[in-house]
């Protein structure tokens, strides 16, 4: 099935070499252990009192462990619901992630890292790279089957230094708060993938219409991913919040949100789906957009309540998203149609979102950005007493009003939404040159243009040719 203009045979190993040959050579001169990493500067801390358990490492490496498994279990198998893409789906992701998780170290410690002139790397960083690299790979979703490896890699080096620019200008020029990524995760990821995918648009797509699509055991597959992103997705909002009662809370916020969302999921789903039948798709996704929805507000005063109405809103917009506007994924028989034949963002906007990221991680994570901006306008002393140092430090100092603090997330979403579109946009327009053995329109979403799959030779062929009408006909007689 490949040809020379998708064979990868120097395409794919002259990417990875250059690019981990720059990295090796950028970690060796400016990466250093962080002073709770390294042996001489945290025995010092030792000798002034400390105890090897009040290192970071205690504290943040189980969330560590979540955010990872996230990414590469989470994220990969969760786009595994194309019928002849499962190989792509999870071992591209496993590429990519590698890569950017690397990237992302040497990007956000260039713009807001360096101590000295170098970058300090220790648990909270990683954490951290791992975040950034979850934006990656939301975008890769959008492109999912459509793209080679070569451009994914290419993709990861731009969005990774522009996510690291955002996050810089939205956290620390703006103030803001987004403890989960809502807005510099999700909504960036979502909008960058989206734009990229807007200039990738394929008119003559519908020749891969016949492999867009799911059967019973890819969608099986798909939910491991969906189970591991919702169990986990408490860690992942927590993960870098402050000790104590922030990371308590952020936690707890998210349990519910997920909660509430999976009981909306579900009953919509029924309402709006064929023949009043649950929809694997929607369970599959809208199920986990209130870990998104309550990214930015998880570590306010939400409260339980207002987390569990913040996860139902999310998963209703979600289901409702992939009814009306990009449910672009027909399943594998004619008794299950798809729910939307004409979905507004590819007919009117030329946008194919192959697995419905805007649905998931787009419109979720605006409405955990405006959450985030009512919730901080609403802060009061009263109700966080001398924890608001913690949250608000600006507000706790007396610097703004609780209003300010409000205005400062709106803008920063505005922010995001600008620099993803524009990201996305110059992306896009580099990709698009005919350089790196993207596949045609005939042969997307199939493994084999770049794996070499088993079962292709010999003995499925030798099983197909001995079962003819005329042997079966004569074994009969």
């Amino acid at each position: 099935m490949t040809n020379s203009a998708t064979n990868l045979r120097l395409k794919l190993p002259i990417a990875c070499i250059i690019l981990e040959v720059i990295i090796i050579i950028l970690f060796g001169t400016l990466v250093q252990y962080d002073d709770e990493t390294d042996a001489k500067l945290w025995h010092k801390e030792i000798a002034n009192g400390s105890s090897n358990y009040d290192n970071d490492f205690y504290y943040r490496y189980p969330s560590f462990q979540d955010v990872h498994v996230m990414i590469f279990i989470g994220f990969g198998f969760l786009m595994t619901f194309l019928q002849r893409y499962g190989f792509s789906s999870v071992g591209f992701n496993f590429l990519i992630a590698a890569f950017a998780l690397q990237w992302a170290t040497l990007m956000q410690g260039f713009v807001h890292g360096m101590h000295g002139g170098k970058i300090h790397v220790g648990i909270e960083s990683m954490i951290n790279a791992d975040f950034c690299t979850g934006s990656v790979l939301i975008s890769f979703g959008a492109v999912l089957g459509k793209t080679s490896p070569v451009q994914l890699l290419v993709m990861s080096v731009i969005e990774v230094t522009l996510f690291a620019v955002n996050e810089f200008i939205v956290l620390s020029v703006l103030g803001a708060k987004d403890a989960g990524g809502s807005m510099t995760i999700h909504t960036f990821g979502a909008y960058f993938g989206l734009m990229v995918a807007r200039v990738l648009y394929r008119p003559n797509l519908d020749k891969s219409k016949h492999k867009n699509c799911s059967v019973y055991h890819s969608d099986l597959f798909a939910m491991i991913g969906t189970i591991y992103l919702w169990m986990f997705w408490p860690s992942f909002n927590s993960a870098v919040t402050a000790h104590g009662d922030d990371q308590h809370r952020t936690a707890m916020n998210t349990y519910y949100s997920l909660a509430a969302c999976t009981l909306a999921t579900y009953g919509l789903s029924a309402v709006v789906a064929h023949d009043g039948k649950l929809d694997m798709v929607h369970i599959q996704n809208a199920a986990l957009a209130g870990g998104v929805a309550v990214g930015t507000a998880g570590e306010m005063m939400l409260t339980p309540f207002g987390s569990m109405i913040v996860g139902f809103l999310a998963g209703t917009v979600s289901v409702l998203g992939y009814i009306d506007i990009t449910d672009t994924r027909t399943h594998g028989t004619d008794n299950f149609p798809p729910l939307a034949s004409q979905p507004i963002l590819e007919q009117k906007l030329k946008i194919q979102d192959t697995c419905g990221v805007h649905n998931l991680h787009g419109m979720p994570g605006v409405l955990g950005a405006i959450v985030g901006a009512v919730t901080a306008a609403l802060a009061t002393k009263d109700v966080y007493g001398d924890g608001m140092a913690d949250v608000f430090p600006d507000i706790h100092s007396g610097d703004v009003e609780a209003s300010f603090q409000g205005v400062r997330q709106a803008i920063s979403l505005a922010v995001t939404l600008g620099i993803a579109l524009l990201g996305g946009l110059i992306t896009g327009f580099i990709l698009k040159l005919p350089i790196y053995g993207a596949p045609p329109d005939t042969i997307c979403f199939e493994d084999g243009i770049y794996w070499e799959l088993p079962g292709e030779e010999g003995s499925q062929e030798e099983l197909t040719a001995v079962r003819t009408p005329d042997e079966t006909e004569k074994l009969n007689a």
